[in-house]
């Protein structure tokens, strides 16, 4: 977030319907950090088409987890995407170059992923997904290595089978295990290094003391990546925050000695069993748990994801990015358009989406990005 200001970047934009734009300068200076990846200052519009995709092939889901907004709120109509709506969504992404198969639900629960992983990858793109692995069966972990999967990733949030139940909301520890040693042994059978399979954990104050089990476990089962991931709550209202999504649970930013020892204590275990231990977001472990700055000065303007990514939902509508559903309880302010209604093409540089990013390069951003660098990390 450091650099010498750059070129004034002027933000005429109108604000979407019922939500009044932030009064703001008519110049913003923003630091050479702020600008995209091809050295264009940001600024209502973009020219180029998302790199990025994330395509919600469903929003059914087989468990409950507590950090999980699905299992306490109606977000959209239960959908899970047919191939062809599958197609639908992804040729109007033609610069795509990487694209994440999940969204709140279960890619699992779609029966075509393995289809639809082809076809992606028949265009030269690198695919992944997040997966509770519950439903990690033989069948599946054949259909997975021979599609092409570039990345599995794996969410498991405890090391011992009764922290898990307890934030996944059942007791299935056991069948991740099973599935991820066989989906190993499977690789190996095949002779493929893909997909690469980690394990992904979100940190609480009610799980963070199992992280080094963790790093174990995945020794064991032949997975060679951990990560530990953030936390994201409605930071709002108390009364909004939901099951273990809640700031008392959270350990960003916070001044637990614990959670020094437990970070050394994994990357000595990286160091001695030979697994990657690492924090989402490609950033470091201290870093990723610890404020960027202030709310007062805008940590969020750093935020590139309006600019270069997109988020489909299974009932097509489009959200600024993958972690705001997650962040606030006002959903429908997420919605920039709906696929299956407009073109991307007409969406991505409309008034609405216009509106949100000179929201996010102000003070006054959308309220679920207004936390990002506050309340959990960026």
């Amino acid at each position: 977030m450091d650099g010498s200001v750059s070129e004034a970047l002027v933000l005429p934009v109108a604000a979407p319907a019922g939500e009044p734009l932030p009064t703001m300068p008519e110049q913003v200076f923003l630091p050479d950090a702020y600008r995209l990846p091809d050295g264009a200052v940001r600024g209502p519009r973009v020219d180029a088409l998302p790199r990025m995709v994330f395509i919600e092939v469903t929003n059914r889901c087989n468990l409950l987890c507590e950090t999980c907004p699905r299992t306490y709120f109606t977000r959209e109509p239960l959908k899970t995407l047919t191939f062809a709506e599958f197609c639908a969504i992804a040729d109007q992404f033609p610069e795509m170059q990487r694209c994440a198969l999940h969204g709140i639900g279960e890619p699992l629960l779609n029966r075509e992923l393995p289809e639809m992983i082809a076809y992606l990858k028949r265009r030269g793109v690198e695919v992944l997904f997040n997966s509770n692995g519950t439903l990690l069966t033989p069948a599946w972990q054949e259909a997975l290595v021979r599609s092409g999967l570039d990345q599995f990733r794996c969410s498991v949030d405890g090391a011992r089978p009764e922290t898990y139940a307890a934030i996944r909301g059942a007791d299935l520890l056991h069948k991740v295990v099973a599935g991820l040693t066989a989906l190993a042994q499977t690789k190996a059978r095949l002779g493929t290094a893909t997909p690469r399979v980690s394990i992904w954990c979100v940190a609480t104050r009610e799980n963070i003391a199992e992280l080094p089990e963790l790093v174990r476990l995945a020794a064991r089962v032949g997975v060679p990546e951990v990560y530990l991931q953030r936390m994201v709550f409605f930071a709002g209202d108390a009364a909004e925050q939901y099951g273990m999504a809640r700031h008392d649970l959270a350990i960003f930013d916070s001044a637990l000695s614990q959670q020094e020892a437990v970070i050394a204590e994994c990357e000595a275990l990286s160091a001695e069993l030979s697994i990657a231990f690492h924090a989402s977001g490609g950033r470091d472990l201290r870093g990723s748990l610890a404020a960027q700055r202030p709310a007062g000065e805008a940590p969020w303007r750093a935020c590139m994801r309006p600019w270069t990514t997109a988020y489909i939902t299974a009932n097509g509508n489009c959200l600024p990015c993958c972690i705001s559903p997650f962040s606030t309880a006002d959903y429908e302010s997420l919605i920039l358009g709906n696929l299956f209604e407009r073109p991307f093409g007409e969406i991505w540089n409309d008034a609405a989406y216009g509106a949100f990013r000179t929201r996010l390069l102000s003070t006054h951003p959308n309220a679920a990005c207004a936390n990002c660098g506050v309340a959990w990390s960026l």
